[in-house]
């Protein structure tokens, strides 16, 4: 049961199964699933009456057959830590969760946590083959498998992947592995003008090296990341960072390639980290998009090629901004001194319309308490709203799980916005 805080906290999957189905059939106060609280920000404030189901006691490697390069795991296991039992074996999970150290793997796939390496590697939806999960009102299902080969039934996985815990509970999940690299390098580039930038990502793209990772950062980001990885790097309008990883001759053969690449396409200062100084980079880097004490977080999905484009109107909006420009994903942070949700709008509005028109949407991933409304956290509807509506009945019909972290809470924000404007 809850204790005198509103937490309920399981020690096992059994038991939480039965906490919701007798709180499905008695007292039906809404749940929030909650585990390291990295990403507890995203949607609307929480229903004060709901109850926290953590995950912390959920903890155990179920099975890990490293020949197999899979590994199962509960859902409250720590990041870092299963990183670290991997890293025994030469293997790892090629993601960057934000706050691995707080963050629980099933945080980590109920928001789809990811980072930089998303360029070269993906997300958590490509490595999450089996997943265990429990609704809310306790029946415990399963999907996929521990093997890589698993193709039956519909795809159960992806669709829990960034559910934000709206849709199950996650319980347990598998995921497939890739070997640890014993080399890495990231090269960082200064350019003047977004053009120069655009030109020489295109070439990136088809460059005989394979960059895991290619970012971007304004000013401000390259000055709080210098802070807080402690490297020296170069000073100017956009900064522009490649990272390769691999044995010590394919890493030096990659930079020898995009050093040669980055100067010829317009860069006034490249230079390069290698091996431990960019681990302190790469963690610096993902979690940076979390924004720190920042009054609003934005983050931007859009064409790649249009990702420049908007870093530069972001920067001229006083924006601390990080992309991961390959993927055209684009995480911002508003000025310290932005006071008001007034304030915010008029600096999020434009951004919001180019990203639209750049074939792509802007949402706020955090705020102060007190200015979602005035935000519109998911911004205009989408054609798969209604979609996305209809599956989340189907899994949680009365709305008990994760109440304003998932589409009803957007559809809710938008019939009000329209009841407002009558």
């Amino acid at each position: 049961m809850p204790d005198n805080t509103g937490e309920m906290v399981p020690a096992t999957i059994p038991e939480l199964g039965r906490w919701l189905a007798a709180n499905a059939k008695g007292d039906r106060r809404p749940v929030l699933p909650v585990g390291g609280r990295t990403s507890l920000g995203f949607g609307m404030p929480a229903d004060p009456a709901s109850v926290e189901v953590a995950t912390s006691r959920l903890d155990r490697v179920v099975d890990y057959p490293a020949r197999d390069m899979t590994v199962t795991v509960e859902a409250g296991c720590r990041v870092s830590a299963i990183q670290e039992a991997l890293k025994m074996e030469g293997q790892r999970l090629p993601v960057d969760v934000p706050l691995a150290h707080r963050a629980t793997i099933g945080g980590a796939v109920a928001s789809d946590a990811g980072g930089p390496r998303r360029f070269g590697f993906g997300t958590l939806r490509d490595y999450v083959i089996g997943i265990r999960c429990a609704t809310v009102d306790g029946r415990l299902f399963k999907a996929g498998g521990r093997v890589v080969k698993n193709v039956a039934g519909y795809d159960l996985c992806k669709l829990m992947v960034g559910s934000g815990g709206s849709l199950a509970f996650v319980t347990e999940v598998t995921l497939k592995l890739k070997p640890l690299p014993t080399s890495s390098a990231m090269g960082w580039a200064c350019f003047d003008s977004g053009d120069t930038v655009s030109d020489l990502l295109g070439d990136l793209s088809t460059s005989r090296a394979r960059p895991v990772a290619i970012e971007l950062l304004g000013p401000k980001a390259a000055r709080q990341l210098t802070a807080e990885s402690r490297q020296a790097l170069p000073v100017g309008p956009l900064l522009l960072g490649v990272a390769v990883e691999g044995n010590p001759v394919e890493v030096e053969w990659q930079v020898d390639v995009l050093d040669r690449e980055l100067r010829a396409g317009g860069a006034t200062d490249v230079t390069w980290a290698r091996d431990a100084d960019t681990k302190k980079l790469w963690s610096s880097l993902t979690d940076y998009q979390l924004g720190g004490e920042s009054p609003v977080s934005i983050r931007a999905c859009l064409r790649p090629s249009r990702t420049v484009d908007f870093v530069v109107a972001a920067i001229d909006a006083g924006v601390a901004v990080q992309a991961h420009a390959g993927n055209g994903v684009i995480h911002g942070h508003l000025p310290d001194d932005t006071i008001d949700a007034t304030t915010a709008e008029e600096i999020i509005g434009p951004l919001r319309e180019l990203a639209a028109k750049s074939g792509g949407q802007l949402v706020v991933e955090r705020c102060e308490s007190g200015w979602h409304d005035a935000l519109s956290i998911w911004g205009p509807p989408r054609g798969d709203w209604p979609l996305m509506t209809s599956v989340k009945r189907q899994f949680d019909p009365d709305g008990l799980l994760s109440p304003g972290r998932g589409i009803e809470a957007a559809m809710q924000q938008l019939s009000d916005d329209g009841m407002d404007q009558q």
